[in-house]
């Protein structure tokens, strides 16, 4: 058995092991959206369940996907863990909120809405995510605030790094339109690090890839995933057909734990029509992807969704084919 086979039937087995937990991994994205009028400001955060509970007490932590059980069992932990989640200031002084609450939303997304009531509409307001800095280095939060006609006036990509963000009041001057772009190459370098991040998408893209003995299926496979995964992002993005995750993750796992298997059985032979595997579980990671992102809350309020989906998930395929192209030569 050769090099490449020898490590073929390793992956094989440590896919068929990984897939038993398999789930669409934690993008490293929360999203804060808030609504400004001259009386108060809104603000809606969504977190995942992985982030969520890293900000809590460690005996109250729990991995993985919450149920209604889970939720109840650290709704208190929320509650505190809510109080410090935002700094806001109005001018000099620092805003209590009038009114806070915490839920678990379908699509196992930890949602704190607080309602920050103001006295001085026109001085602007400081806004801080203290909390950042308790997660991942490349955690990033999407934070968008439009006022009382729903016109964005404050977009940006917060980080552990920078953190805040200033909102123009009622009686202050417009602020330049947010640029698009800036948020586009944040979200393009938020999928790149997801890719490299994901232990078990690269294992899988690995496993797809180490049986291969010509160049041209390796192209040819890594060209199935990616049109796949345009397909299936495209249709995401402008709302035509989404699935429930309820669906999407045991299909994904299932697609791991059948190549593993199928690398076992094959001692690493080549099987025939592996594109095809490879565009299936693209159409399939495609709307994992973009169920993520939309579960956090991203898109609501009819904002759009499609700029932040399409460059994320262009950074995960630059990700994946940057992995392929030191992969390859080796092979």
């Amino acid at each position: 058995m050769n090099v490449a086979r020898r490590l073929a039937f390793r992956l094989g087995l440590g896919l068929a092991a990984l897939a038993a937990s398999a789930r669409a991994h934690d993008p490293g994205i929360s999203t804060v959206e808030g609504k400004l009028s001259a009386g108060a400001l809104v603000l809606v955060t969504g977190f995942a369940p992985a982030d969520a509970t890293q900000l809590i007490a460690p005996a109250a932590r729990k991995e993985g996907s919450w149920d209604q059980a889970d939720f109840d069992a650290v709704h208190a932990e929320l509650r505190r863990l809510a109080l410090r989640l935002w700094e806001v200031k109005e001018g000099d002084t620092v805003l209590a909120p009038a009114d806070l609450s915490v839920q678990l939303l379908p699509g196992d997304n930890v949602s704190f809405r607080h309602v920050f009531p103001l006295s001085r509409g026109g001085d602007g307001l400081r806004l801080r995510a203290p909390l950042l800095g308790e997660l991942s280095d490349s955690h990033r939060q999407f934070a968008i605030v439009v006022d009382e006609m729903g016109s964005v006036i404050v977009k940006k990509l917060l980080s552990a790094r920078d953190p805040a963000f200033e909102t123009p009041g009622p009686a202050s001057p417009p602020a330049p339109p947010p640029s698009d772009w800036a948020i586009a190459w944040g979200f393009f370098r938020q999928g790149v690090l997801h890719l490299w991040t994901g232990y078990d998408h690269i294992l899988f893209l690995l496993a797809l890839l180490v049986v291969c003995t010509r160049f041209r299926d390796c192209l040819v496979i890594i060209t199935s995933f990616t049109v796949a995964h345009s397909l299936t992002l495209a249709l995401a993005a402008l709302e035509v057909l989404s699935l429930p995750a309820r669906l999407v993750e045991p299909v994904i796992a299932a697609s791991i734990v059948y190549v593993g298997v199928e690398n076992l059985l094959r001692r690493g032979a080549e099987p025939r029509g592996r594109w095809a595997l490879t565009f299936a579980f693209g159409l399939v990671h495609g709307f994992g992807f973009a169920g993520v992102l939309r579960e956090l809350g991203l898109g609501a309020g009819g904002q759009g969704i499609a700029l932040p989906l399409l460059t994320f998930n262009l950074g995960v395929e630059a990700g994946q084919i940057a992995i392929a192209a030191v992969v390859l030569p080796l092979l």
